[in-house]
C-alpha cells in the first residue's frame, strides 16, 4: 500500500541524515543511484525527500548509506513536495534557478503554449539530467535538460 507524508518534518530529518552518511561514506550521488537501480536526478530528489522510492531502491538506499528498516520504510512514503521556502532563496546555486525563470519564465510559458497549447509541462512525468561540457570559449558550460511531459488542460 502506498502512504503519504502530510508533514515534511520527518522527511527533512531523513535527508540530513542521508548526506550525513553519505558524506561519511564519501559516496557520490551517482554511486547511490547505481544502487537504486534509478537515474541520479530522481534518486537523488527521493533522498532529498520529493520522491518516493519503490521498496527494493529504497532498501538498497538506506543499505548503503547504513540507514535503519524505518528509514528504508520512509523512503517509500509520498513526500510533501516543495524544497524551497516561500522567501527569494538566499543559496547562490538555487537562486540563479530562481533568476533564470524570473528573467524566462514568461518566455517560457509563451513559447510552450504557441508550441503546444494552453496547458502544462508536467514536473511528475518528468525527466532531469545535469551534464559538463566544455565551453568554445573556455571554461566549462552546464546543460540541464527539463524534459516533462505536456498536459493539455481539459475544459469541463
Amino acid at each position: 500500500m502506498i502512504h503519504a507524508q502530510f508533514d515534511p518534518t520527518a522527511r527533512q530529518l531523513l535527508a540530513a541524515a542521508a548526506v550525513e552518511a553519505k558524506t561519511r561514506k564519501d559516496l557520490s550521488w551517482q554511486q547511490i543511484a547505481d544502487a537504486s537501480g534509478l537515474s541520479v536526478a530522481f534518486t537523488t530528489a527521493a533522498v532529498l525527500g520529493q520522491h518516493a522510492l519503490p521498496a527494493d531502491a529504497a532498501e538498497a538506499v538506506a543499505g548503503l548509506l547504513g540507514l535503519d528498516a524505518d528509514a528504508a520504510l520512509l523512503l517509500t512514503t509520498v513526500p510533501t513536495r516543495g524544497s524551497i521556502p516561500g522567501a527569494v532563496p538566499t543559496d547562490p546555486t538555487i537562486y540563479r534557478f530562481y533568476e533564470m525563470l524570473q528573467v524566462y519564465g514568461t518566455t517560457l510559458k509563451a513559447l510552450v503554449h504557441e508550441e503546444f497549447g494552453d496547458g502544462i509541462i508536467s514536473a511528475i512525468n518528468f525527466k532531469l539530467d545535469v551534464k559538463k561540457v566544455a565551453d568554445p570559449e573556455g571554461g566549462e558550460r552546464a546543460v540541464i535538460t527539463l524534459d516533462g511531459k505536456y498536459l493539455p488542460t481539459k475544459p469541463f
